[in-house]
């Protein structure tokens, strides 16, 4: 069992800056794929960034140049920094862990409201 606690969220300002952590249990990221999805007001979850075992990584369009997923393998803790945050980066941002359909695993989730 894989237990994930995100960490981070918060109210920004438009153009400011958030960095969200996600803490797991144990050593997972040399077997799992970790992500950060999430789900604003209304809408379906979505991907945001993705990195794999081996260290590629994958952004959603609408965040590819502001957002940048990373990983502490001696902390077992995954990252999303996010710059120039817009009102609708808005959402509950999730961390996820895949390694099957057998072996998924998500966090709690954690609230990001970017409003003036």
């Amino acid at each position: 069992q894989v237990q994930l606690v995100e960490s981070g969220g918060g109210l920004v300002q438009p153009g400011g800056s958030l960095r969200l952590s996600c803490a797991a249990s144990g050593s997972i990221f040399s077997i799992y794929a970790m992500g950060w999805y999430r789900q604003g007001p209304g809408k379906q979850r979505e991907l945001v960034a993705r990195i794999t075992s081996t260290g590629n990584t994958n952004y959603a369009a609408s965040v590819r140049g502001r957002f940048t997923i990373s990983r502490d393998t001696a902390k077992n803790t995954m990252y999303l920094q996010m710059n120039s945050l817009k009102p609708e980066d808005t959402a509950v941002y999730f961390c996820n862990a895949f390694r099957s359909t057998k072996n998924e695993y998500w966090g709690q989730g954690t609230q990001v409201t970017v409003s003036s």
